[in-house]
């Protein structure tokens, strides 16, 4: 089956606690992990609590890379949700788990935007004249 997206849900354990804690080094290890995977950075937003911990999104064209630590266990959660087959979201796994010194990662696969009735390959960008088409489907369909 086809899908628009492919929904990456990280599980880092046994990570730096020193590491985890400070915004900026998350930042920087997201930021290069979208690099790594070729996305094309948006936006990034991130915050640091306290006493500990850290949360944050990379906002790419193709979706996002985000990210919630948990420095006094030593665990990172992390999402990578992806559109289209130029973007390598393993890439950014194992960057991601490599810099928080996580030496085995789990990883769930879900893929997200399956169309029912929909056979072949998804565009992930609409043409124009399949916008339009769309659009007077939807017309019809509030007129009806």
């Amino acid at each position: 089956m086809q899908a628009l997206g492919k929904h990456l849900l990280v599980e880092l354990h046994g990570c730096s606690p020193e590491l985890l804690k400070k915004v900026d080094v998350i930042k920087g290890i997201l930021v290069c992990a979208a690099n790594a995977c070729k996305a094309t950075i948006v936006d990034t937003s991130f915050h640091e609590f306290n006493p500990f911990g850290v949360s944050g999104v990379v906002v790419i064209a193709e979706s996002h890379i985000s990210i919630h630590t948990w420095p006094e266990y030593g665990y990172a959660a992390v999402d990578i949700f992806t559109c289209g087959d130029v973007i390598k979201p393993d890439v950014a796994v194992e960057y991601i788990a490599t810099r928080l010194q996580c030496k085995k990662p789990s990883v769930v696969e879900v893929r997200r935007g399956i169309m029912p009735g929909h056979h072949g390959k998804l565009a992930h960008k609409l043409s124009a004249s399949t916008e339009k088409a769309v659009d007077a489907d939807q017309e019809l369909s509030l007129v009806h």
